[in-house]
């Protein structure tokens, strides 16, 4: 595992610097594949973007999931992009809810701040997409499932972070079998 801080992120994101970010990734690529990786996961949904930037130069192959998240992340074309490929519809959230997810993401929930406010806002705005005829949620914020899972949640869930775990699993046990 390496990474560097979600500072060291936010300095290229803010800027909407996405080589930045690929050379972040890039590096921590380079340092993996030097240590034995086989394959490499990112567990960040909002620097997804920068992948059309890292694929072609990574030295291993990427695990890659691609609409609750950070104002980066949502404004963003990774879901739109995967799920439209497979006939898939999504909703955003509106403007000042996205907003409202990003300040609850960035200053609240990365720092382990879990208010009841929080969890209302999120059942409000997944709510609201239910009522707009939404079969499920992508909690596509590593933070989310911290307060949000299928028990509290208007529509199911699909957790991101768990799906990519699984995923990576999956892929390290093929691996396994196919190299013995």
């Amino acid at each position: 595992m390496h990474t560097y801080s979600l500072a060291e992120y936010e300095k290229s994101i803010d800027c909407g610097d996405w080589q930045g970010v690929a050379d972040l990734m890039l590096s921590s690529a380079n340092k993996l594949a030097k240590a034995g990786a086989g394959f490499l996961i990112c567990p960040d949904n909002t620097i997804h973007q920068a992948f059309p930037l890292v694929e072609p130069q990574s030295p291993l192959p990427w695990l890659h999931l691609a609409i609750t998240g950070t104002r980066w992340l949502v404004e963003s074309e990774v879901y739109p992009e995967k799920l439209a490929a497979r006939g898939l519809d999504y909703l955003r959230p509106r403007r000042a809810e996205c907003e409202e997810i990003h300040r609850i993401i960035v200053d609240e929930l990365v720092y382990g701040v879990f208010r009841p406010a929080a969890v209302e806002t999120f059942q409000r705005v997944i709510g609201r997409m239910k009522d707009a005829g939404c079969d499920a949620v992508i909690l596509g914020c590593t933070e989310i499932p911290l307060i949000m899972n299928d028990e509290n949640s208007p529509l199911p869930t699909l957790d991101s972070t768990r799906l990519l775990a699984r995923a990576a699993l999956r892929r390290a046990i093929q691996e396994a079998k196919t190299s013995t």
